[in-house]
């Protein structure tokens, strides 16, 4: 039997607690063997210079997901071209893994609009997907698509939120210690390694 993959992309800008958690979980449910986190060099839904740069969303990701033996950062979407989930799912088939499983996590809002991505016929039959929900919440299943549930994840905070309290100031407990540490050294987010910032972090294990 072939091993069994997750694929966890999206911008991760920046990283927390949720991403992991919900890796993690996804990890012990379906007994991934791995999962590859794909940050988006650049995302086709937002336009150039609305995330941070790539080089220092792709360290964050490595940094946080250090502590964990199952999850690895991977550089599939680097790169000039627009971040296409397809053609990162055909180079993981093609290139690392010609015979696993794949599972591609997913949000709920996210799979909702999976018909409208490039190619998404073609996708369906490349992977399963582990949509990550609300209990109770519902959201259309294109025809064909092969769907896993994760519903018992609560995520308190997206990256958006955590953004913008990091330009007040705020403190992010969601923030594992050594990306606050990065985003402070680098300047991400309005911070300054001049300043007083927050240092507050949950534990992640």
């Amino acid at each position: 039997m072939g091993q069994r993959i997750g694929l966890f992309g999206g911008t991760f800008d920046p990283i927390h607690s949720g991403h992991l958690q919900v890796a993690e979980k996804a990890a012990n449910t379906f007994a991934l063997d791995r999962v590859l986190f794909i940050p988006a060099a650049n995302p086709p839904h937002k336009p150039a210079g609305e995330v941070a740069p790539y080089p220092d969303r792709f360290r964050m990701c490595e940094l946080a997901c250090a502590p964990y033996s199952r999850f690895v950062v991977s550089d599939l979407e680097s790169g000039p071209g627009k971040s296409y989930t397809i053609h990162t799912v055909e180079r993981v088939r093609r290139e690392l893994f010609r015979n696993a499983e794949l599972f591609f996590l997913i949000g709920a809002d996210a799979f909702d609009e999976l018909e409208t991505w490039k190619r998404w016929r073609d996708l369906v039959k490349l992977t399963d997907f582990i949509v990550v929900s609300r209990p109770g919440a519902t959201y259309h299943i294109p025809e064909g698509a092969r769907v896993h549930q994760l519903d018992q994840i609560q995520i308190p905070v997206s990256s958006s939120q955590i953004r913008a309290r990091l330009a007040r100031r705020e403190p992010s407990p969601e923030l594992p210690a050594p990306v606050l540490d990065y985003i402070r050294e680098h300047g991400l987010y309005g911070m300054s390694a001049r300043e007083s910032t927050p240092r507050e972090s949950t534990s992640l294990r």
